[in-house]
């Protein structure tokens, strides 16, 4: 069962953020911040292109999607044979 925070708890809580963003200000004040609460790293701008992948990985990954077609080609024809 969840336990909530009682209101006496809740109170605690929002004292500490008001404590918090009230620290938070003054250390932008002095490191000359304009910012009054840490923010969160923004999202980048812009349409980010299509993946890239190397020649080599290409084809490291086509060589093992041949080795499965193979393998379930030949688990086929030994099923075929055997029934």
């Amino acid at each position: 069962m969840t336990k909530f925070p009682s209101a006496a708890d809740l109170r605690q809580a929002l004292k500490l953020t008001e404590k918090i963003e009230e620290l938070q200000n003054e250390l932008n004040a002095l490191l000359g911040s304009e910012s009054s609460v840490a923010s969160a790293p923004k999202p980048r701008k812009g349409k980010r292109g299509p993946r890239q992948m190397s020649p080599e990985a290409r084809e490291k990954i086509a060589a093992a999607q041949r080795k499965r077609w193979a393998k379930s080609k030949r688990d086929k024809k030994t099923t075929a044979a055997e029934g």
